[in-house]
């Protein structure tokens, strides 16, 4: 069903993994002596041996039912962290602030209350931190923060990457390249087992890049009902996760906290149109054809099926940097860019549901930087038009880089990219669900 070689990465930390293998083999790598924690939690004989496979929907099931407690999931993620963080995802633990957090979700849970996000470990956007918005919805819903995740450091006009005091992030394919940004922490967490949650916040791709470089799902919601980080209204909240059940979880909790959304796959084809480069972009063949590969497979799953409508949308980096700011760009300029990119996709979403990219016309950069590739070529124009966009993991091309498949919907139509995703956790052989680094 979905091709082989073109399989979805997920990564298996309960085999363990070559990370450490990898970074020794990385010129200039080290690997930081870790600390023993008190109670290994979550290895072979702790009360959480299964914990880095958990969704985040499995751990508040569990935790709702009494048969897991917020303050031994918390515990099992604070251990990860300190034990197994070979990627160098996080920038800090917080074990006070996760224990408190627990004690009262266990409290709610004892008094009662249907926490949809029940004890559910999460990893924290260090950009946002404990006091954002969405931060704060989240542990409303029963989530507990267990620390701050890698965003770029100063000193680059790149955003694709994650530092941290040990040294950067590392991609959880190959310690060579970057896992992109500026969630980069928060993609490197998910996707290694560490949470099965971490906020990110996507101005122009930086949800949905890091998703992509590190197979995980990533996505930036309509503007509006999440309300933006910044004045210009491109900067939206948004999840990284390893389901669509956990991503709609996590964005119910954003929007609508008393809805309870379970997606499943179409029950009707949705219609896809794909566009390797949406009229501008410098799509490397690779990774286009990887991509369009995975497309294809998902249409055999009776989830989509292809129309062929031209996409040809203008660059919209003239308008993202005026809204941003820039002064030499004209408000005219602005203006006339935005209208014309409203006009190409109101003319696309009368034909199709969906339209289909890949999500980086590149893959992975090596840690001195993309150099002059433009990582959010197919990603910025939806923060502008404020369209919804996911990310789900494409599979790799030859070389083994990790691709991702944008998918964008119509305004407020999340729910079409979560049944898509839906699709791909219900048809994806089991193989296919739990790689490993190298795999």
């Amino acid at each position: 069903m979905f091709p082989e070689g073109r399989r979805l990465l997920r990564f298996d930390p309960e085999q363990g993994d070559d990370v450490d293998a990898r970074r020794r083999r990385t010129e200039g790598a080290r690997v930081p002596a870790e600390p023993t924690p008190a109670k290994d939690v979550d290895g072979p004989h702790g009360p959480l041996s299964g914990y880095a496979r958990m969704t985040a929907c499995e751990i508040a099931a569990a935790v709702g039912s009494g048969a897991l407690s917020a303050r031994e999931t918390a515990a099992a993620a604070l251990d990860r962290i300190t034990r197994h963080d070979t990627v160098r995802a996080f920038t800090e633990p917080w074990p006070e602030a996760a224990a408190a957090q627990a004690a009262e979700v266990d409290r709610r849970v004892r008094a009662g209350e249907r926490l949809p996000l029940a004890g559910v470990p999460l990893g924290v956007k260090a950009t946002g931190g404990i006091g954002a918005r969405q931060t704060r919805r989240l542990m409303q819903a029963g989530c507990v923060p267990v620390g701050a995740t890698s965003t770029p450091g100063r000193g680059t006009g790149w955003q694709t990457w994650g530092a941290t005091d040990r040294g950067p992030t590392l991609n959880p394919h190959d310690a060579r390249w970057s896992p992109g940004g500026s969630s980069a922490g928060s993609a490197a967490a998910v996707a290694t087992g560490i949470v099965p949650l971490a906020t990110g916040s996507d101005g122009a791709g930086s949800v949905r890049i890091p998703a992509a470089w590190c197979s995980v799902i990533g996505l930036k919601p309509t503007n509006g009902p999440v309300p933006a980080r910044d004045r210009a209204g491109l900067t939206i909240a948004g999840p990284l996760a390893r389901t669509a059940a956990d991503a709609a979880a996590y964005l119910d909790a954003l929007t609508d906290p008393t809805a309870r959304s379970r997606p499943v796959p179409p029950e009707r084809p949705l219609r896809v149109t794909w566009s390797a480069t949406l009229g501008f972009a410098d799509t490397l063949d690779r990774i286009g054809s990887t991509a369009q590969a995975f497309l294809t497979a998902l249409t055999g799953t009776g989830a989509l099926i292809r129309q062929d409508v031209p996409v040809r949308l203008p660059d919209p980096a003239p308008c993202w940097s005026g809204l941003r700011g820039d002064s030499t760009v004209s408000p005219d300029v602005v203006k006339r860019r935005i209208a014309d990119l409203e006009r190409e996709l109101a003319r696309v979403f009368t034909e199709v549901d969906l339209i289909a990219t890949p999500t980086t016309p590149n893959p992975p950069h090596g840690h001195q930087g993309p150099g002059d590739v433009m990582s959010v070529a197919l990603t910025w124009a939806f923060n502008v038009t404020g369209h919804p966009a996911i990310t789900l993991p494409a599979g790799t091309t030859a070389a083994g880089e990790p691709v991702g498949l944008q998918l964008i919907a119509r305004r407020h139509r999340e729910a079409d990219l979560l049944a898509v995703a839906a699709a791909v956790d219900a048809y994806a052989p089991a193989p296919a669900r739990t790689g490993s680094p190298g795999a």
